[in-house]
């Protein structure tokens, strides 16, 4: 039996989406632990879901999967991410979003989600 292989420009886009993802938990494991809170891996996805959420949205709304690693793609993607993810954190999740929250986590998903876009880009 063969195994199954996938193209690289089909598996491209859903490396990209994973490498969004994780800036989201870097971003929340690093907030966690400095404030103590949410301890656990339920906490942490507790915290995690309204962006991974906005993030699933955001991929959608500007068709991401066609230029996922497009720094123009990642500003768009970034924007909605934070926008949302914090409309979500606040309504549905019931979950403070405190001014300097929202700076903190604005600049640093800003600088991981297209920081490695442009690394990516360099490399191609």
């Amino acid at each position: 039996m063969t195994p199954l292989h996938v193209p690289e420009t089909e598996s491209k886009p859903v490396r990209h989406f994973f490498y969004d993802a994780l800036c989201i938990l870097a971003l929340v494991i690093i907030g966690t632990r400095n404030h103590d809170t949410d301890k656990g891996v339920g906490g942490v996805l507790y915290v995690a879901l309204p962006f991974w959420i906005a993030l699933i949205v955001g991929w959608i709304i500007t068709r991401a999967h066609r230029s996922s690693n497009a720094t123009a793609t990642g500003i768009f993607v970034w924007i909605i991410t934070v926008a949302l993810g914090m409309v979500l954190r606040n309504v549905v999740f019931d979950r403070g979003t405190a001014a300097a929250f929202i700076v903190v986590a604005s600049v640093f998903l800003a600088i991981s989600m297209n920081g490695w876009r442009i690394i990516s880009t360099r490399n191609d």
